[in-house]
């Protein structure tokens, strides 16, 4: 009976803000701690980030062959064919990187969908975790729920909370390199892939 009442007291704790919150919150953060686990166990991640390095590197020098177009016909002629030639090795990485990539994943797809189907019926479309888009109406401490008030579901909460915690685990991890990571770096090489050779 005691057990039984605990046990009651443990879910409601945890399925209401703030408990439902800060629940999912380590959910989230035990889930990236797990899978850059595996990740630094299943992958070379050293080497991953040496040829993403490359890559980044090959990328950005398209921009370079383009721009010699119009000074050096013949050099650029010269380096383009080499960039592509290099390109095709590249593409082969990409894919083999893919699948060193694939591997924590493989391993936890199943559980993780299990567990993620048990912990979504437990909440069973209850408020997780109060929206911060009103925060006119953010209470104070003792009044976290309250009328007027948008909070968001557990899958919603989850994705932010796992959104976050994986960038950053694998940061400090160095699980991801500055290469392969970054708004600036994800820029960078769409415009690079984006340019086109000139014809000449």
């Amino acid at each position: 009976m005691l057990l039984l009442t605990f046990q009651n007291a443990f879910l409601d704790l945890i399925t209401t803000p703030p408990g439902s919150m800060i629940f999912v919150i380590l959910l989230a953060l035990t889930t990236a701690l797990i899978s850059a686990a595996l990740t630094r166990l299943l992958v070379d991640t050293d080497a991953i980030n040496r040829k993403q390095k490359q890559i980044k590197g090959h990328e950005e020098e398209k921009e370079k062959i383009v721009a010699l177009a119009e000074v050096d016909t013949e050099r650029y002629i010269k380096a383009r064919k080499r960039w592509e030639r290099k390109d095709s090795m590249f593409k082969q990485t990409k894919q083999r990187m893919g699948l060193q990539r694939m591997k924590p994943t493989c391993i936890t797809f199943l559980p993780m969908i299990i567990i993620f189907g048990i912990v979504n019926t437990m909440f069973a479309g209850r408020p997780v975790a109060m929206s911060p888009m009103n925060a006119n109406d953010v209470p104070l401490i003792g009044g976290f729920i309250a009328a007027g008030n948008i909070f968001i579901n557990f899958t919603a909460w989850y994705f932010l909370c796992s959104l976050g915690f994986n960038t950053l685990v694998q940061r400090i991890l160095k699980l991801q390199s500055q290469a392969s990571g970054g708004m600036g770096g994800m820029f960078a090489g769409q415009k690079a892939k984006a340019l086109e050779f000139p014809e000449v």
